[in-house]
């Protein structure tokens, strides 16, 4: 079996290809310039992925696409219409690269879209059987791909399955979440303490294993999952772990959640706020009934590995 990796070069797609590759399987890497090579297997430089794609040389002999590639969230959006440059690539890209996999003769595209198609801050854990309902301009674009798949699936016949990922750790994580573990690395005194909230987190090697389930398993086709490590934690108790994986003492700190959420509204920095104290929870039962799935490493080993990349 051939596989396409597109954003073959980024936070999921290295270690993504590197398992493909260790499991026997052949990959052709799709990447936007000859910087970003990837050292084994084929690859394809595709440069940037809108609407106008070009993917006829990258789709050549591929049975199977598994589709990475994005425009991602940032927490501050710079662009004049954020909605329209989401569109752009997260939609319109990939109902391009959708119907050229058709006429190449691709079996199954594997989608990864994002949790926040089913929103933000939930009460209770997320299922696939949820109304979605994505509250931001990357969520909402991610929300259109996934409808434009489906379509093109029923009109065409092509093989699509869809994962949505809640926020992703392990080596190369950016953002939020690296941006803890300098904290906590540093000794710097975090007001963390109070925050009994639950969270799903996925380590990457997780979602690199459920990624290729996706691809291989015969019941998938036509399907949408929801993943996660399947242990749920409290922001608290995430410092606490990161702590334990960096060999530091935790500095947090009880201060009432109110106050920090209030100061943070006068600043313009509920976002951040929200996402430290906000409960997100995915139910993951569905892939584990359907395909046999289960996360191969604990959050434990995911934080330990990502703390001996740090």
């Amino acid at each position: 079996m051939k596989f396409l990796v597109t954003g073959a070069n980024g936070f999921v797609g290295k270690p993504l290809c590197a398992e493909l590759l260790l499991r026997g399987q052949s990959v052709c890497a799709a990447v936007r310039s000859v910087n970003s090579l990837i050292q084994k297997g084929d690859a394809t430089i595709v440069g940037s992925i809108d609407g106008e794609t070009n993917w006829r040389d990258a789709l050549h002999d591929i049975d199977v696409v598994i589709h990475l590639a994005a425009r991602v969230h940032v927490m501050k959006d710079d662009a004049a219409d954020p909605l329209s440059e989401f569109l752009k690539v997260n939609l319109h890209g990939t109902e391009n690269l959708a119907r050229q996999a058709v006429q190449a003769g691709v079996k199954r595209l594997v989608y990864v879209s994002s949790i926040k198609v089913n929103g933000d801050n939930a009460t209770q854990a997320y299922l696939e059987s949820d109304t979605p309902n994505p509250q931001d301009p990357y969520g909402i674009s991610k929300w259109h791909a996934e409808e434009a798949l489906r379509r093109i699936a029923q009109e065409i016949g092509l093989e699509v399955v869809i994962v949505r990922p809640p926020l992703v750790y392990g080596a190369g994580v950016k953002g939020n979440f690296i941006s803890l573990m300098t904290a906590i690395d540093k000794g710097i005194p975090l007001p963390l303490a109070g925050a009994n909230n639950l969270r799903s987190l996925l380590y990457v090697e997780n979602l690199v294993d459920a990624l290729i389930a996706c691809a291989t398993h015969s019941a998938a086709a036509g399907q949408t999952y929801l993943l996660s490590d399947g242990e749920d934690v409290s922001t608290a108790m995430l410092v606490e772990k990161i702590a334990t994986a960096l060999g530091r003492k935790s500095c947090s700190f009880y201060f009432p959640p109110s106050v920090l959420s209030a100061a943070a509204a006068v600043l313009g920095r509920s976002a951040q706020v929200d996402r430290l104290f906000g409960s997100l929870q995915v139910n993951n039962q569905k892939i584990r009934n359907e395909l046999g799935w289960c996360p191969p490493f604990t959050l434990e080993h995911g934080l330990r590995a990502t703390a001996d990349w740090y």
